[in-house]
């Protein structure tokens, strides 16, 4: 059977994870597009249902619902969707009581979802321990940071909670606290095997609370620009603290 009404149950209890709100309430999130719901799969999300417009595929152990061209449209946030969407449980997202050693990410008041998203491909690509998101930041699991992760939000951990008190957790288990800062000095601290690296909001940066509990680095500009977008900073910044990183 296939379904062609946008009315239909499944559908809109589907769709409405397209809001922030229905996300929390329900511990379920929507994945879009081919790519993901099938990374998403391999890397062993536990996926409660798959929407495809392909008659006849099926993936094992998981329901399958076939829907038409236009039900696939109002499933979807993307201009234009591709042929898979899927309904998963949103994983485990509280803090640890050990932080596992590394670099960890930490993101402060991020608003931007594709900011979010890039920042969790960079730090999947270069081999980041965790990345730890304070709870007013956009949502990891929303559309748009979904596709900008392309597949990485399943690949590694990723905590939710209050910044201050995860910043102190990371300093009493031996984590140096580095974030960028307009008064911070050009020479970064001393790297070590278990290092915290602060993104901050992408107008305000880091709050002054977070900024206390940090090392602060001002990275040097040799140009013209002032600033750089948060999820490019993020990347320089990685680059740096793992290149300096002890083996």
């Amino acid at each position: 059977m296939i379904i062609t009404s946008r009315s239909n149950e499944r559908v809109k209890a589907a769709r409405a994870l397209q809001d922030a709100k229905a996300r929390r309430e329900t511990g379920l999130h929507l994945i879009e597009g081919d790519k993901l719901v099938l990374d998403a799969i391999a890397s062993g999300a536990r996926i409660s249902a798959v929407f495809t417009k392909e008659a006849g595929r099926t993936f094992d152990g998981i329901e399958t619902v076939t829907v038409s061209e236009s039900v696939m449209e109002a499933l979807c946030t993307a201009k234009t969707p591709q042929n898979l969407c899927a309904v998963s449980e949103t994983p485990d997202t509280g803090c640890p009581e050990e932080y596992p050693e590394g670099l960890v990410v930490v993101l402060d008041r991020l608003q931007d979802p594709g900011n979010v998203g890039t920042i969790l491909r960079t730090a999947d690509a270069l081999g980041a321990s965790g990345v730890v998101i304070s709870a007013d930041s956009a949502d990891p699991f929303s559309p748009k940071a979904l596709r900008a992760a392309m597949g990485s939000t399943y690949h590694f951990p990723i905590y939710i909670g209050t910044l201050q008190k995860e910043l102190l957790r990371l300093k009493q288990q031996g984590f140096c606290c580095i974030c960028g800062h307009l008064k911070g000095s050009e020479t970064l601290p001393a790297i070590g095997k278990r290092t915290a690296l602060v993104i901050g909001n992408e107008g305000q940066g880091v709050s002054n609370e977070t900024a206390a509990l940090c090392e602060l680095y001002r990275m040097p500009m040799r140009g013209r620009a002032e600033s750089l977008n948060a999820a490019v900073f993020a990347a320089l910044m990685m680059q740096t603290v793992l290149n300096r990183m002890p083996e």
